[in-house]
């Protein structure tokens, strides 16, 4: 059975003393193994881009920005490939996953101009014959964790900035899809990297801590749960560590009495039940403004679901696959079971759906739920499934309160042709990406992604402009080169 290794100074590598299963969650069927990095692997991984280092951040931006567009025309070429082994690890039907491929790219569109991005600032003659300018240099040895719903996007959040940055990079990918991930990385060597620039651990909780506390790594960036994005962040902190860790999120959307109904039971279709929910951005919650617009919403939505075709991800006719483990779909089907426990009303009920020829599947099918309050299990937690519930409020104002009030802030979006009521939500919901009409509000490569409250753990976003801050520190230089002749006195006050 096929081994998934490492990627370590430009050599793909095997560390099989403890395997891990990877299953193709269509069919349930275990496809092949992943090798679990031990502490001497990541080590090693560590010191590769700890040598390569002091050459890659003397390289001109401009050529490090050469190797990404030639990075880019390899993704393109490759997307068929790439956008197989996300379905095949993953269960994304195809169309998905090169939307998510799509994404990225953008981001290595945005880090080809590194030249303009680390520019600095240059102010001359700030006092008699002295100028002064601030410089982006890079930090060293930088690290990422990722996630399995993005395999191919996510770390493209990550490693090209930092890479163009001038920082030397070790990915640690998720154990669960880590084929797509490992080839990408190769094609970025393809496309000329210096070997040791680029370096992928597969690995669990043992290899993240060697990263989490080896002084030579000098940032890590995350994307996971909350409970994981706040272990690590704590840990790196501790460890004396620059970190962004990206955590789980609970998205609202609200739907206002006089929304264009046809067009946010569309929008909210594709929000709640692409990728089968699993994406950090889903619209898990519907809040809708009166009985009258909930009851509306209801109905156009039981309608609208009933031809959503579950399936396989090797076609392109259903609209998403399977969750990612049997483990993962028994936990989303128990949320179901809570909040019929606790009195909600399954209107589309998605447990246990048939798929024909894949019974042994990993499937959950679209699920509607009304009549969810608040208290409920299923409304407080992180479903991230094909699950949409409906909450129903009678003002606006109930409704941003039940957005504030919840522990995550990552996306939200509003339906409603009032621009006062939009301008007021944008305005005062304290979460960090929203939405008018616009149901997944995922900000284009040239911004930056970050949630607030527990569904970010840091200062700065990921990847656009923040990712320059994140990966580099500022130094300011002021220099002064005295007339030939002049002698000047010395001075004890400070200088102004």
């Amino acid at each position: 059975m096929t081994v998934v290794g490492h990627l370590i100074n430009g050599e793909m590598r095997t560390d099989a003393a403890r395997t891990q299963a990877i299953f193709n969650p269509s069919t349930g069927e275990e496809s092949k193994q992943v090798a679990l990095a031990s502490v001497a692997t990541v080590e090693e991984a560590i010191a590769a881009a700890e040598q390569a280092f002091p050459a890659w951040r003397n390289t001109p931006p401009a050529k490090r920005a050469q190797v990404m567009f030639r990075f880019k025309t390899l993704l393109e070429e490759n997307s068929a490939k790439i956008c197989e082994m996300i379905g095949e690890e993953h269960g994304k039907i195809s169309h998905d996953a090169a939307g998510e491929l799509q994404r990225g790219i953008e981001n290595v569109e945005y880090a080809c101009g590194a030249p303009e991005l680390l520019k600095g600032e240059h102010s001359r003659n700030v006092g008699p014959g002295i100028d002064s300018w601030s410089e982006f240099q890079p930090l060293g040895v930088v690290a990422g964790i990722t996630p399995f719903n993005f395999p191919a996007m996510v770390p493209l959040w990550m490693y090209p900035m930092a890479i163009v940055c001038g920082n030397t990079f070790i990915l640690k990918p998720s154990e669960r899809d880590p084929s797509s991930t490992l080839f990408i990385a190769q094609l970025l060597q393809e496309a000329g990297l210096p070997k040791g620039v680029i370096n992928v651990v597969n690995g669990d909780k043992e290899a993240v801590d060697v990263l989490l506390t080896d002084s030579r790594v000098k940032a890590v960036s995350f994307v996971g749960s909350t409970p994981i994005a706040e272990y690590i962040y704590s840990t790196a902190n501790a460890n004396g560590k620059r970190c962004q860790a990206l955590g789980g999120a609970k998205n609202h959307a609200i739907v206002m009495q006089d929304a264009d109904m046809d067009n946010a039971v569309n929008q909210l279709l594709g929000a709640a039940f692409g990728s089968s929910g699993e994406r950090c951005m889903a619209l898990s919650v519907a809040v809708a403004v009166g009985d009258e617009a909930a009851d509306t919403l209801v109905a156009k939505m039981k309608a609208a679901m009933a031809p959503l075709k579950v399936g396989a991800f090797s076609n392109s006719d259903n609209d998403f696959g399977p969750v990612i483990t049997r483990a993962h779909q028994l936990k989303v089907n128990g949320f179901i079971d809570s909040a019929e426990a606790d009195g909600a009303t399954i209107v589309v009920d998605g447990r246990n759906p048939v798929v024909e020829g894949y019974d042994d599947g990993f499937f959950v099918g679209a699920t509607l739920i009304d009549g969810v309050t608040p208290t409920m299990e299923s409304y407080q937690a992180e479903i991230f499934g094909p699950v949409l519930q409906i909450v129903r409020v009678n003002t606006m104002e109930e409704a941003m309160k039940l957005i504030n009030d919840h522990e995550y802030g990552n996306g939200t979006c509003i339906f409603t042709r009032d621009g006062e009521a939009a301008r007021y939500f944008s305005d005062n919901i304290q979460v960090g990406m929203v939405g008018i009409n616009v149901p997944l509000p995922v900000p284009v490569a040239y911004h930056s992604f970050g949630g607030w409250k527990r569904s970010l753990f840091g200062d700065l976003h990921a990847y656009g402009p923040d990712a320059v801050r994140f990966y580099t520190k500022r130094k300011t230089i002021t220099q002064r080169w005295p007339s030939s002749g002049v002698r000047e006195g010395v001075s004890f006050a400070f200088p102004s």
